[in-house]
């Protein structure tokens, strides 16, 4: 094995582990709740930041901002992705850095793109569920759902969030897309450096 495909190799798996792992802590640390629940809000009707719909509100909201639900939700996951990215990216280079490594701002800046345009699509909930019609996955989405108690005791259905196949089913597609986007930003980061 040459040193080339050895500086691939390892250039790899440090991108893997880093796309793989911190992809966890950038959705379940690094996101806020307010932003977890409006990220698949959609709709004409206006809501508040909180994405509580303008109307049932049981406190004095006068002179708080609103928008549509699908602005919130487009908002929410833009904060979701720069938040994500900036995270996920800081830890790229700072692994590789103190491996004595220095990637390239162009194939670590398509890395990042390829993650997190792709979180966006997926968060956003429309893709995801599209997706999961076309892949015969809907049934899993739909079977596999959690019971929570809401502030009053009740019992409420959910079907994404922590214990559902949703959540599964996204941090796997987040997952195999980091695969892809490990082995392009390893292949873009020494592709000069491969060639004799």
């Amino acid at each position: 094995m040459n040193r080339v495909s050895v500086e691939r190799l390892a250039l790899f798996g440090t991108l893997l582990a880093v796309f793989g792992e911190v992809h966890p802590f950038c959705d379940h640390w690094g996101q806020g709740s307010v932003t977890a629940q409006c990220k698949r809000l959609y709709g004409d009707h206006r809501v508040y930041r909180d994405g509580v719909p303008v109307g049932p509100e049981t406190s004095d909201r006068t002179g708080e901002p609103t928008m549509t639900a699908s602005a919130r939700g487009r908002r929410s996951v833009a904060v979701h992705v720069a938040t994500y990215t900036a995270i996920q990216t800081g830890a790229a280079v700072a692994l590789t850095h103190a491996f004595g490594y220095r990637l390239p701002a162009g194939a670590l800046l398509t890395g990042a793109a390829i993650n997190g345009v792709t979180h966006a699509a997926i968060d956003r909930g429309a893709f995801f569920l599209w997706l999961a019609d076309r892949t015969g996955q809907r049934g899993y989405v739909e079977h596999c759902q959690a019971l929570r108690l809401d502030k009053d005791g009740a019992t409420v259905q959910e079907i994404n969030g922590p214990g559902t196949a949703w959540i599964e089913l996204d941090a796997a597609l987040h997952r195999i897309i980091g695969v892809g986007a490990a082995a392009v930003t390893t292949w873009l980061a020494t592709r000069k450096r491969g060639r004799k």
